[in-house]
């Protein structure tokens, strides 16, 4: 097991991110000093969004979680990994990492996710457990999630709101909004206070995706994307 340590935010920018989400037009910072979280309304137009939700429909499978702790309730969304070959998801993906002004090779290939009526992730974190069984195979590489952007394809009809459990701030979920968070803090460590919570969808479906940058770069890139 690998101990804890210190993540080099500086070596994919991402220690710049806040300052420049911070300096985006129409951007709101939440008001907390235990993480830093921002949402950005109307990021991606409704068209965008509905396609997205097609191919996530077309290629969904059961979600899974990295260290499997017993719960089968747990994560019981489908998710997909969405073709980055794709000239959308191309354009989405680039968008995202303009936006952190994390370069191409530090993020995780674009996921998108479904939730169906009663179908939750309960709360967690997106970092990885340096102490846990599975670090090595996650993280051995690339090494740990720097920030999360995560963006509400749609509006169910009730439910599927993203609660943070340290800040008791509750998201609802809005076609295009953009949520961002860092999942390590200032002193390099994995911030505790990102815990959140996927409430369960109580009417309709619920669609997001997902953008996770790492410390390093990531080895499907290689060849794969360009700037």
């Amino acid at each position: 097991m690998a101990e804890n340590r210190s993540v080099d935010m500086a070596r994919s920018c991402a220690d710049q991110t806040a300052a420049r989400l911070a300096a985006v037009p129409g951007i709101r910072r939440a008001p907390t000093g235990k993480l830093e979280q921002f949402i950005l309304p109307g990021f991606l137009d409704p068209q965008s969004c509905a396609q997205l939700i097609e191919r996530i429909d077309r290629d969904v499978r059961p979600s899974t979680i990295a260290d499997p702790n017993g719960d089968e309730s747990f994560r019981t969304s489908t998710s997909c990994d969405l073709d980055h070959r794709d000239p959308l998801v191309r354009a989405v993906n680039a968008k995202l990492h303009a936006l952190t002004g994390i370069p191409i090779e530090f993020g995780e290939p674009l996921q998108g996710q479904r939730y169906e009526v009663g179908q939750e992730f309960k709360a967690h974190t997106d970092y990885f457990d340096p102490s846990g069984a599975d670090w090595e195979t996650y993280c051995a590489v690339p090494g740990q999630r720097s920030w999360t952007l995560m963006v509400y394809l749609n509006e169910p009809a009730a439910g599927g709101a993203t609660r943070f459990l340290a800040t008791g701030k509750i998201h609802q979920p809005e076609t295009g909004k953009l949520l961002a968070w860092n999942n390590i803090g200032a002193d390099g460590e994995p911030n505790s206070d990102t815990l959140h919570h996927g409430m369960k969808v109580r009417k309709g479906r619920k669609y997001i995706i997902t953008k996770w940058f790492r410390e390093r770069a990531w080895p499907w890139t290689k060849g794969e994307i360009s700037g």
